[in-house]
């Protein structure tokens, strides 16, 4: 697949040294630039799929009239926490 490009980007010349000082060794900043992005776009994809499972549980709770406490839930999520830390040690 051939690649493509993004517009170019206008910014304060602050944003750009600040961009500049996080470089790594070695590291452009298209390079720096093109992992944020990814991330962004990851992060958003998360986002996106957080508030769809959301929405779907809520549907799903009103169709069936089945909720659970926030205490219940707390409850569950803390013995996971505890059980996870447990096969840590």
């Amino acid at each position: 697949m051939k690649s493509a490009t993004l517009p170019a980007l206008r910014v304060s010349p602050q944003l750009r040294a600040s961009a500049e000082q996080a470089l790594r060794p070695d590291e452009t900043l298209s390079q720096l630039m093109q992992a944020s992005l990814e991330q962004f776009i990851a992060q958003r994809a998360a986002e996106d799929a957080f508030i769809a499972r959301g929405l779907r549980s809520a549907q799903t709770a009103r169709e069936t009239q089945v909720y659970f406490s926030a205490e219940s839930v707390l409850d569950e999520l803390k013995g996971k926490l505890a059980q996870a830390k447990s096969s840590q040690a």
